[in-house]
């Protein structure tokens, strides 16, 4: 763990000679003490605190566990699953003990602090109900766990010996997945001048772009005490490009008649676009003096490039069309849970780009910060969505308690927050809201969107809509700027014809279900099928009794002009929502992704980036070839591929030549026998069905266009398990970096060749030497319940994923693997540190 009690983060300004003027966020990190425990006397300043826990925030209280059936169990009707009558939902929540108090103290100083300082608080997120006390006395509260929000505590502060005491809670039935629980984001201590930059009180736009200049807007909302004569205050704005140097600037002078708004214009020659391949990122500098005096700094990072949502066309980025190849994610990071962690984001962001994916939804809530920074500098486009409830109710305890007092705070916090991110391009208010088809529905969706407009009038908004008849009905659908629907996509064309944007989105789609390394037979197209398992079959044929597969979505983007693309449910499985396993415990995880839970693909991850990404080779065979007991059955290979053929051998022998057939049309399969013999499917993966087991391999030979031999791939028949394989996903740790940098080690069993055994179930014990440790496992089985942070894990189809994190010290971490009757491994990994 980071050794200093208060981390100062940022680049602050080097503008010598002028110190006591510049802004200085100081990140409260370390240090702090937490009790599942509620005593009021706790906000107060003399607590005996000392037996408390010492944690680092950001920190998940829940995630170590244990599981339990009985952790939020829900009795109710899951509406949006089609189901009618109550039933037990045990694993609704994930299974874990998030409900209830927990108290955090921290005793902090202020860097500087004096009588023309100003000091604020920043949240950036905290689950739940967060109640927050400086010195003893309440400064604020905020009930919305996702969103970021901040309290000038200037009154209440002084130079030293500060203590800050924040309590949150979690209701029972307030989620329909993890959420997490406690301090789960950063907390930032915020000191400036007096006289400065009102938080998120920057606003960058860029009203004309074009590829030999473009035009820059900055406008700055300042703050100051009543008295404070205007005309002794002074603006001065440096832009700086990509590589931090100056590219232009101007300096201003406040009057009375601003109402402390300035507004600077500046040209940019030759500006460098932002889009999803070149993400680059611009900074507006920002000094403001008082009485000829540096009271103030700020920066704000944007980006130069336009968005449009046109007729026919879609959506446009820098004027060329794009199609969102999007995902739906929450919030949690799977084993590490819901506490932020930007190698954590970064890695998943990483596999999801080299899937071909170019859009992410932040599903059912506001992001964190650090996703944002991570999506501007990676070029991922952003849809920043807000609520999974208004004013009618999923939830007993759901948003809907809160709604009338909060939701115009909640966004006009977010969009302030991040209108300024260039990564993103829309605002989401709702994600299938019970108000969608009424009355009432359509006002509050024309009041929230008016907000957001009036907040930033450059992005349009959308909602994810899944009663599309009653959403076109009630005119809710036609009111958002863009119509984004969940699911029922055969009623795309209807909506189409319906609405008068003359576009639609798919804002949340597919929602197949499978999981790694797990096959069924027959190889049938199902609809809620269950197992007694509780596992789902990975030939990707199988879907909710609502949703669909991926090639029903590929197929509308392709051949519909107005169809914008599509945001996948889930890039990531997550914890939570074990559909269709409802009361079927240990489910507790989703089967949802496209990467299950220990971050590790499944086949589908591969037909995805065969569709999303053909600029890289993809060859991929599905299913394992190791099937004892099976010799002579039936057993269906699948090959996803960005090749158009393919010829298949099975031990040298040939079962024939595949060809995509890119001639299969929507109208021509949207019928029950064409969804039988998938149809669709056979446009993009290529399947023998009547192939039969017998051990050995199979190899998979792909051809181009012109008939030419371009990649092969083989899977083999895996022999007895016979030692333990490690994998990094890096070759150093960096001991430096803002918050702990981790390691993703890919666990695999083999046998003697190397082979895969994907049938091992061997437990694998961790042991960590040196300047690391041990963070926590998952092996992506869905029923599995062994914690997180237990140095041990059963590996799920001879596979898992062991994460490890530097200590911030220099040095070398040794990890090892054991497991009974396998050959252990041991992984190196330098610790690098310069400070």
């Amino acid at each position: 763990m980071k050794k200093l009690l208060l981390y100062v983060w940022g680049l602050l300004f080097c503008l010598g000679g002028r110190a006591g003027g510049e802004r200085e966020t100081v990140l409260l990190r370390d240090g702090w003490r937490f009790i599942r425990a509620d005593n009021e006397s706790f906000g107060g300043v003399q607590v005996d605190d000392g037996k408390w826990k010492r944690v680092s925030v950001p920190h998940d209280w829940a995630i170590s566990g244990p599981f339990d059936a009985n952790n939020d169990r829900q009795f109710m009707a899951i509406e949006q699953d089609g189901q009618k009558e109550a039933q037990n939902q045990s694993g609704r929540t994930g299974g874990l003990p998030f409900v209830g108090v927990g108290w955090y103290r921290l005793y902090f100083d202020v860097p500087g602090f004096g009588t023309d300082k100003r000091v604020v608080l920043m949240f950036d997120g905290a689950m739940s109900h967060a109640q927050v006390y400086v010195n003893g006395k309440k400064v604020g509260n905020w009930p919305y766990g996702y969103n970021s929000f901040y309290f000038d505590v200037t009154d209440a502060v002084n130079a030293k010996d500060n203590v800050l005491a924040v309590r949150l809670e979690n209701e029972p039935e307030s989620s329909r997945w993890y959420p997490g629980a406690g301090l789960y984001r950063n907390v930032h201590l915020v000191v400036s001048g007096k006289v400065g930059v009102r938080t998120w009180g920057t606003t960058v736009t860029t009203p004309a772009v074009r590829e030999d200049f473009a035009k820059v807007k900055v406008r700055t909302e300042l703050e100051y005490p009543d008295g404070t004569d205007c005309k002794d205050i002074r603006l001065k704005t440096v832009l700086r490009a990509p590589g931090g140097q100056k590219v232009a600037e101007r300096e201003t002078a406040l009057s009375r008649y601003d109402e402390g708004v300035l507004e600077q214009d500046f040209v940019v020659d030759r500006p460098l676009l932002w889009d999803c391949g070149h993400p680059n990122l611009y900074r507006a500098d920002t000094e403001v003096y008082y009485q000829g005096r540096l009271s103030d700094t700020h920066q704000t990072t944007f980006g130069i490039r336009t968005i449009e949502v046109v007729p026919e066309k879609g959506f446009l980025l820098n004027g060329k069309r794009l199609v969102f190849h999007g995902t739906c994610n929450h919030h949690d990071l799977g084993p590490l849970g819901t506490a932020v962690n930007m190698q954590a984001i970064r890695y998943r962001l990483k596999m999801l780009k080299d899937m071909g994916s170019n859009a992410y939804r932040t599903s059912h809530n506001m992001p964190s910060p650090e996703l944002v920074q991570a999506c501007n500098e990676m070029g991922m486009l952003l849809m920043v969505e807000t609520f999974d409830e208004w004013k009618a109710k999923k939830m007993a305890n759901g948003y809907n308690k809160y709604y009338d007092e909060w939701v115009e705070r909640d966004l006009v916090n977010v969009v302030r927050h991040y209108r300024n991110d260039p990564s993103v391009v829309m605002w989401c208010i709702g994600n299938e809201v019970p108000d969608q088809g009424s009355v009432q529905g359509a006002k509050l969706c024309r009041m929230m969107q008016d907000i957001v407009h009036r907040e930033d009038p450059t992005r349009p908004c959308t909602q994810g809509m899944d009663r599309v008849d009653a959403a076109i009905k009630s005119h809710v659908a036609a009111i958002m700027d863009i119509p984004g629907f969940n699911y029922r996509s055969h009623l795309y064309q209807k909506a189409y014809k319906a609405l008068p944007q003359q576009v639609v989105l798919g804002s949340e789609t597919a929602s197949t279900v499978s999981s790694r390394g797990v096959y069924k037979f027959p190889v049938e197209r199902k609809a809620g099928a269950k197992y007694d398992d509780h596992q789902s079959s990975s030939y990707d044929v199988e879907h909710c009794s609502w949703s669909d597969l991926p090639e029903d979505n590929f197929i509308l983007s392709e051949d519909l002009p107005y169809d914008m693309g599509e945001f996948v449910w889930t890039g990531f499985d997550y914890l939570g929502e074990p559909t269709p396993y409802y009361d079927d415990w240990p489910s507790h995880s989703s089967l949802f992704g496209i990467i299950d839970l220990a971050y590790l693909p499944k086949d589908r991850y591969y037909l995805y980036r065969s569709v999303w990404n053909k600029a890289v080779e993809t060859l991929h065979i599905l299913p394992h070839w190791t099937w004892p007991g099976r010799e002579g059955e039936v057993t269906p290979v699948f090959v996803y591929t960005n090749y158009p053929t393919v010829e298949l051998f099975i031990n040298g022998k040939s079962q024939g030549k595949r060809t995509k057939a890119p001639t299969v049309r929507l109208d021509e399969t949207e019928n029950d026998e064409a969804r039988r013999a998938l149809a669709r499917q056979k446009r993009y993966r290529l399947m023998w069905m009547d192939t039969r087991y017998e051990p050995g391999e199979v190899r998979a030979v792909a051809y181009d266009e012109s008939g030419r031999k371009r990649a092969e791939q083989v899977v083999r028949t895996a022999g007895k398990p016979y030692r333990i394989v490690l994998k990094a996903d890096k070759d150093t740790l960096d001991a430096d970096l803002r918050d702990e940098d981790l390691a993703f080690v890919t666990v695999s069993v083999v046998d003697r060749e190397g082979n895969l055994c994907p049938d091992a179930q061997h437990t694998v014990k961790f042991s960590v030497r040196g300047a690391g440790y041990y963070k926590a496992g998952a092996n992506g089985n869905p029923v599995c319940l062994e914690p997180f942070g237990r140095p041990q894990m059963p590996v799920f189809n001879g596979q898992m994923t062991a994460i490890v994190a530097e200590k911030g010290q220099a040095g070398t971490l040794r990890l090892k693997a054991e497991a009974e009757g396998l050959k252990s491994a041991e992984l190196v990994l330098p610790v690098k540190r310069t400070e």
